[in-house]
């Protein structure tokens, strides 16, 4: 156990950036539902859902590269990252150059007129500022700093949120300020910064600036750094075992994001009574903000995870281990899901500020499953990376992939954005049985699917049947079922798991 009492110390440290990062940006939507409307939430939301694939295109899986490469004996690390983070120079410059000329027709696909280049620009810059940081933050990682990595990481976030602060709500509140506040005194100088015609654009435009700090930031991890031109020998290796991983990251964020981009072309007109298509992909955004929770432990786990599975995988009771992170950690997301599921008749209004967005709440307990699978794709897809076959990693992405595109071609028209989150589930799940059964045959690792499918299968009939009891109790009562019902759950897994010692299979 003390084993993965050290995992579970190095997601704690890791998960302080990643949990207060998506809490804070949580904490955001309901400044975006209360200034934006929902058709213009839709245009970040949208224009985002391009970020997540850029940002796979802009690193193509050179952070897991990084971590296989300077794990291996006889490698000089120093090397390794200064060829890498040269590549990295290289290719996100060229990048950068391209997307910028093609602004235009970026935004003019997402039904954005004219004049809003600046958007993508400072888009695509940010992405290239994050890009070459990616190396820097993967060495901290490497290296065990994860207090250094969590410091800097909550600089960006606290940095984020300050200007989304300033440019959304205070700046509006100064120019609308009457004559005998005493915010009239800073007037002169938002006058000089600030230009309401840009509205959503400051969005973009903070995220901008605090990535650039970001890399200001890190120069502890740069200054040593020595441009090194990635020649041939080094470059082909390195690219056979990256490229899969970014096929795969790449199909990842199909099935992750692209229902925002084909739920605007794909919903008939007139689905939703007076909703804009930009408006139904705000709301199901907004939505998939509250879900955010079952995120934050993902995310938290795999920072910490990857190189943790690296360094235990010459262990002899590796598979052992592998199989008793995968139980708990999949116990702790079940109960975040009953949790979340029970309380989000008072929990999404919270964030949700405007009605119109609630009308959405129905996918929320969807993708708060269909995450939970995705963490344990995550968990299971150790095998393919330890064997170095990550084109297995393509090959379940793609098939996720092409079955997300063609449910929500299928339900989208029937479903409008309940298809997408119903999609999103059958994707998630098909992977992480894919994964396992694909594992079995190339890494056997001793995972106890039949409990843990049995407490899954209790957790969702609980939240079906809570929920129906909820809708027929009083306010008051619902609110104490919706607190009641996970404690009891909390506590019956306890009872039954935790003493329970893991036995591998002989």
């Amino acid at each position: 156990m003390s084993i993965a009492k050290k995992l579970a110390s190095q997601t704690a440290i890791y998960g302080v950036s990643s949990i207060v990062g998506r809490v804070l940006n949580t904490l955001l939507t309901p400044i975006y539902t209360t200034y934006f409307a929902a058709a213009d939430f839709g245009i970040v939301t949208g224009l985002y859902a391009y970020v997540s694939f850029l940002n796979v295109v802009f690193t193509y899986g050179l952070e897991t590269t990084f971590f296989r490469f300077s794990s291996q004996p006889g490698v000089d690390r120093r090397q390794t990252y200064n060829r890498i983070v040269s590549l990295l120079l290289l290719s996100s410059t060229g990048m950068a150059v391209l997307l910028i000329l093609l602004a235009r027709p970026l935004l003019a696909s997402l039904g954005i007129p004219p004049g809003h280049e600046q958007f993508a620009e400072w888009m695509v810059l940010t992405l290239a500022c994050d890009a070459i940081a990616a190396l820097p933050f993967a060495r901290l990682r490497l290296e065990n700093k994860a207090r250094r990595f969590a410091t800097v990481r909550l600089a960006n976030i606290g940095l984020t949120m300050g200007l989304n602060l300033l440019f959304i709500v205070l700046c509006p509140a100064v120019l609308h300020s009457s004559a005998n506040s005493w915010l009239v005194g800073l007037r002169p100088l938002v006058q000089a910064i600030y230009n309401p015609s840009l509205g959503v654009g400051y969005v973009f435009l903070a995220n901008l600036l605090a990535s650039a700090c970001t890399l200001v930031l890190l120069l502890p991890q740069l200054r040593d750094f020595r441009f090194q031109w990635p020649r041939l020998p080094f470059l082909q290796p390195l690219l056979a075992y990256a490229l899969p991983l970014m096929l795969m990251g790449l199909a990842g964020m199909v099935n992750e994001t692209l229902d925002r981009i084909l739920l605007p072309k794909w919903l008939p007109a007139g689905f939703y009574p007076g909703l804009s298509s930009l408006a139904a992909v705000g709301i199901y955004g907004a939505c998939y903000k509250v879900s955010i929770f079952m995120s934050l432990v993902i995310q938290a786990f795999r920072y910490a995870a990857e190189p943790f599975f690296f360094s235990q995988s010459t262990e002899k009771n590796s598979p052992a281990t592998f199989a008793l992170v995968l139980k708990w950690f999949t116990l702790c997301c079940v109960i975040i899901f009953v949790i979340i599921s029970l309380n989000l008749s008072w929990v999404a209004p919270l964030f949700l500020r405007r009605p119109e967005y609630l009308s959405g709440l129905g996918v929320v307990p969807i993708l708060l499953l269909a995450n939970l699978f995705l963490g344990v794709y995550y968990n299971l897809s150790v095998w393919f990376k330890l064997t170095d076959k990550t084109y297995y990693g393509t090959y379940i992405g793609a098939a996720g992939a092409v079955l997300t595109i063609a449910l929500n071609f299928f339900l989208i028209p029937v479903l409008g954005y309940m298809g997408s989150a119903w999609a999103t589930l059958a994707c998630y799940f098909m992977m992480a049985v894919l994964c396992w059964w694909l594992g079995e045959r190339h890494f056997p690792v001793p995972y106890p699917m039949v409990r843990l499918l049995l407490w899954l299968l209790g957790a969702v009939g609980l939240v079906v049947g809570g929920q129906a009891l909820g809708r027929a109790l009083p306010h008051g009562a619902s609110y104490v079922l919706g607190l009641a019902l996970p404690l009891l759950f909390v506590g019956l897994v306890y009872a039954i798991e935790g003493q329970r010692q893991l036995v591998p299979r002989t």
